[in-house]
């Protein structure tokens, strides 16, 4: 099953968790709530290929041990730091 990227904003939000994602669309319905003052909980975008798998790791490792969740609520984070 296939959410919608907005649904699955939102279910993330309610969750109280930020959502890692490498899909453009995502990209775009975040961007779209910023300008439209619409919370969620924060997104960390990555391209696919812009870094490895191991650096991909450590980067969502210092966000978990240096970050709240206010830290990145309403705000996009892309990787690599």
């Amino acid at each position: 099953m296939r959410w919608p990227d907005s649904e699955l904003l939102d279910r993330a939000s309610s969750l109280g968790r930020v959502l890692v994602s490498q899909d453009e669309d995502l990209l775009a319905e975040a961007a779209s709530r910023q300008s439209s003052g619409r919370d969620f909980a924060g997104l960390i975008y990555v391209h696919q290929q812009a870094i490895g798998i191991g650096n991909f790791i450590s980067d969502l490792v210092l966000i978990a041990e240096t970050c709240e969740l206010e830290d990145i609520a309403n705000r996009v984070e892309f990787l690599p730091l």
